[in-house]
């Protein structure tokens, strides 16, 4: 398994603890699972987007100014 640092707004990380909690699980395991449901809906593609859903907000996209550099 590959681990890398991840840093979230302190409101998303509240949230995720709190649904972590609620479903018996770590905050990892809550992330890993979260992510394998987003990454296993079925939708048609489009260019712009991964899986194809353009009516869905996108929250993987940072603002224009969250590069790390």
């Amino acid at each position: 398994m590959i681990r890398f640092a991840l840093r979230l707004p302190e409101d998303l990380h509240t949230r995720l603890t709190a649904q972590a909690a609620h479903d018996r699980r770590s905050i990892n395991s809550e992330i890993l699972h979260l992510l394998e449901v987003a990454l296993t809906t079925v939708a048609p593609e489009t260019p712009d987007r991964l899986g194809g859903d353009t009516t869905a907000p996108d929250p993987l996209r940072g603002k224009p100014d969250s590069s790390p550099c």
